[in-house]
């Protein structure tokens, strides 16, 4: 995260103790990128109520964290671990965070070129740039309701962004028909990488 975006963590309005301290305890890290989360191995301190909607709007012990600049500080500490559960980590802390669906949205797309040459951009609702390619694929999961396509992005280590309807439109939009093992597949093109949505024959409806 950029330094002039930084915002000097104040106390968190009716937050607990666990929480404030998190948050002056970040403000503390350098402000050059995302901190190296990966390579940390603090010890589990708990569950202090953190929560990320389906709709990305982060909560806390019920109420909304409201501030975008504190949500954007959290989102810069999150991890996903082997285990399938995500956390709020720095050096010598790590708090669950149950999260709905994905750990960010992706809300805006831009293309560069076309065909195989094309290359995507993603923002997600935090701020993140990310060029989708080898290190950040698209993969499509199914709605278990509606039966229909769920686009996500690997922004980094396993945190992913579900991509808005409307950005999921304009990827449609974007897409090509490729012979994939004999079979007409849907997708998109970005950075060399062809990333497959489901068989033509079955796309329709899907969207």
């Amino acid at each position: 995260m950029p330094a002039e975006n930084q915002e000097t963590p104040q106390p968190v309005e009716g937050a607990g103790t666990a929480l404030s301290g998190l948050a002056a305890a970040l403000g503390t890290l350098p402000a050059r990128g995302h901190p190296p989360v990966e390579s940390w191995s603090p010890p589990y301190c708990g569950d202090i109520g953190m929560r990320i909607a389906a709709d990305g709007s982060w909560y806390h012990q019920g109420g909304p964290i409201n501030r975008p600049a504190l949500v954007k500080l959290f989102a810069s500490v999150l991890r996903k671990d082997a285990d399938g559960r995500s956390y709020l980590v720095t050096p010598v802390e790590k708090y669950d965070v149950v999260v709905e669906d994905a750990h960010f949205l992706a809300v805006e797309l831009a293309a560069e070129g076309s065909g195989s040459e094309q290359v995507l951009y993603f923002r997600t609702n935090v701020d993140d740039l990310v060029c989708c390619g080898k290190g950040h694929p698209l993969r499509f999961g199914r709605d278990p309701r509606s039966g229909g396509l769920k686009p996500y992005l690997l922004v980094r280590g396993r945190l992913e962004a579900l991509l808005t309807r409307a950005c999921y439109m304009e990827l449609v939009a974007l897409a090509d028909v490729v012979l994939l093992e004999g079979i007409p597949q849907l997708g998109v093109w970005s950075a060399e990488m062809f990333f497959p949505m489901a068989p033509a024959a079955e796309i329709e409806g899907l969207t």
